[in-house]
């Protein structure tokens, strides 16, 4: 039998003793707090009938508290479920409906999004009861095929669908990036992300838990702070609005950066002009990878070597990448590894559609690959929108709409946005029945959806550019409303 990622970490944590794990706002964590109170919490988890394989749905704010959750989930082989906070009632009940879970954890005030739910925890309480528990409780035994985590990714359907993750995937894709990206235990890592999704979660802190490096922990992201803290840090995970975010401070420079080596990028495509201008202000070329919520991390950028601008460099090591149905030099690009998930949770037609039949997973990412290997991501086959580094299925926001009094149809498209990468927009057609607004829409949207999934703009159009099949063409559409966002900042 194999070993989950928990004991594997366990090893690691025990020789940090003392270390700051978690430096925040709201005081520090050490590594030799980890295990007592991840045990701790697995005992209050095991007492609301939590066990192996039980599924965690947890919406929270990001807190070092949401961290020994999450630990605690691999401790005891709980599946964690982690939640975008920004997710409102009807989108929790779908999730809550497909993954059924032994235990919902979120925050006091948001309680009553969980009504479906059969037990329900704020985590302020778990916490609470956590330190009245003794921590003597055993470390689950685990296989590596058994799942980590499921994570949802919206589907080009609406409907979301939830990558199980497994610890096997987990540990290969942190073994591979914390010596490719030359990790060591005098790094402190300046976090920024949310802890909802891979980046944050499975990249940042699994890397610097596996070589027991101290976090400061920021909670949100506000460039001052990220400034006064990068003296005291060696390295940054981001997306490309903070990249932009901090050249437009007048207190950013190489000055502040003199502790630095590593600035990554990732989530969403990196303008050329933004990696040079960094470079320019900072002294440092920001290392752009690529990754998806399906497979972790899978190309990056060298760390010695060059690192090229408007590419996500080579595949990692024990990735296969190749590309498929290739058409004037691109292709989608599909891979295979010990990083790629086991599936998506209760969708076997699905799973069974997403690979070959010779087993790569087709990430639906449209690339050319340079004869060294050096890869570049240059369109979506699928019709995904990624704004300010989150990813956003216009179907799901469509069909909302469409079903909204007056609506005749609707096209969802992400535009280009100097701030959030692709601005979310919405193409929209009256029946004539009833008065429609785009304030109007985006009340009503504003209601059901997470913020990042409101459009930002609404035009109301006589009708949609069609193809003589009947087709709705959003290139057309993109190519129409290319500039709206041009002047915003």
């Amino acid at each position: 039998m194999g070993k989950g990622l928990y004991q594997h970490l366990i090893c690691r944590i025990h020789d940090a003793g003392d270390k700051v794990f978690i430096a925040s706002e709201v005081g520090d964590y050490l590594y030799s707090d980890i295990d007592e109170n991840a045990a701790k919490i697995q005992q209050v988890m095991m007492g609301v009938g939590v066990s192996k394989g039980s599924r965690v749905l947890v919406q929270v704010n990001k807190s070092p508290e949401a961290v020994m959750l999450y630990l605690a989930c691999l401790r005891m082989g709980a599946i964690f479920v982690p939640l975008n906070t920004g997710y409102k009632q009807d989108e929790v009940e779908y999730f809550y409906g497909n993954a059924e879970p032994d235990l919902c954890v979120c925050e006091q005030e948001t309680k009553d999004r969980f009504t479906c739910a059969k037990t329900v925890m704020a985590i302020d309480d778990l916490w609470q009861m956590a330190r009245q528990q003794s921590g003597d409780v055993e470390i689950t035994d685990l296989d590596g095929d058994d799942i980590a985590a499921i994570l949802y990714t919206s589907g080009t359907t609406g409907r979301s669908k939830g990558a199980m993750l497994s610890n096997d995937n987990l540990r290969s894709n942190v073994e591979v990036l914390s010596e490719y990206w030359q990790w060591s235990e005098d790094d402190v890592l300046l976090h920024i992300l949310p802890i909802f999704h891979v980046h944050g979660l499975f990249v940042a802190l699994h890397c610097a838990l596996w070589t027991t490096n101290t976090v400061i922990f920021h909670n949100g992201y506000n460039p001052d702070n990220v400034i006064a803290d990068l003296p005291k840090s060696t390295v940054m995970m981001g997306v490309p609005t903070h990249y932009v975010r901090l050249l437009e401070n007048e207190k950013f420079g190489r000055d502040v950066c003199k502790n630095m080596r590593l600035f990554l990028s990732g989530s969403a495509p990196l303008l050329t002009e933004t990696f040079h201008e960094f470079e320019k202000v900072s002294g440092i070329k920001i290392l752009e990878r690529y990754g998806m919520t399906e497979a972790g991390m899978i190309t990056s950028n060298p760390y010695d070597g060059d690192r090229v601008a408007g590419t996500v460099g080579f595949p990692l090591p024990d990735v296969d990448a190749r590309l498929g149905n290739i058409k004037d030099g691109k292709g989608v690009l599909e891979i295979k590894g010990p990083n790629v998930f086991k599936g998506y949770w209760r969708m076997p037609e699905k799973t069974a559609e997403e690979f070959t039949d010779d087993g790569y997973f087709i990430t639906g990412d449209i690339s050319i690959m340079d004869d060294e290997g050096r890869v570049s991501i240059v369109g979506r086959a699928k019709d995904l929108i990624i704004t300010g580094g989150l990813n956003v299925y216009p179907k799901e926001i469509e069909s909302l709409i469409d079903d909204m009094d007056g609506v005749k149809e609707s096209a969802v498209i992400g535009v280009s946005h100097p701030d959030f990468g692709e601005g979310v927009t919405a193409i929209v057609v009256p029946d004539g029945s009833v008065e429609i607004s785009e304030d109007i829409i985006i009340n009503d949207t504003s209601e059901k959806l997470a913020s990042f999934k409101v459009p930002k703009r609404i035009y109301i159009v006589d009708e949609l550019p069609r193809n003589t099949m009947g087709k709705v063409q959003k290139n057309a559409l993109r190519e129409e409303y290319a500039k709206i966002y041009g002047k915003e900042k």
